[in-house]
């Protein structure tokens, strides 16, 4: 599977082995970790991509993205599919930067990479949430698109549709 490209990063889709060694925080020869990755975030997300994996096998290209500079080639975040799209074509999505290169504009270039994707391959409804206390990943959603559809007492949930899931 290819690789999906922005103007300044690669989202790489990951591998079981690949998530392995971000669990492990063993980095393989061919990849560069920027200082700080892989974060607990990209570690919870290699854990449920292999977890998704175990249980109904690889679901790429629903699967798990490593979020890496293009100027550099260094990983440093994650972003993917909760797993494959439901019998309704929605799926869920989950994102992270590590602290240092957070405010720079990439987990909305990456977001936005990676609805566009969704779209493409028939997927009509993307949703996602946050902690009610993290205004910069609801800044991130409303920029690439998503809106908040509602909130409970500890998250706010967000949601992109398309009625024809392909665009």
């Amino acid at each position: 599977m290819n690789a999906l490209v922005t103007a300044r990063l690669i989202l790489h889709p990951l591998s079981p082995d690949q998530a392995e060694r971000i669990v492990a925080g063993a980095p393989d020869a061919r990849t560069s970790w920027a200082p700080g990755y892989p974060a607990a975030g990209d570690v919870a997300g290699a854990m449920r991509f292999l977890s998704v994996c175990a249980s109904s096998g690889d679901p790429r290209p629903f699967g798990a993205y490593e979020i890496r500079r293009r100027d550099d080639g260094h990983a440093i975040g994650g972003l993917g599919f909760h797993g494959p799209a439901d019998h309704d074509g929605a799926v869920t999505i989950g994102y992270g930067l590590i602290p240092s290169v957070r405010g720079q504009g990439y987990a909305s270039e990456a977001l936005r990479a990676l609805l566009a994707f969704a779209r493409a391959h028939g997927i009509t409804r993307v949703r996602a949430d946050t902690d009610h206390a993290n205004d910069a990943s609801r800044r991130v959603m409303a920029a690439a698109g998503m809106r908040q559809v509602a909130e409970d007492a500890r998250l706010r949930y967000f949601e992109t549709t398309w009625a024809d899931g392909a665009g």
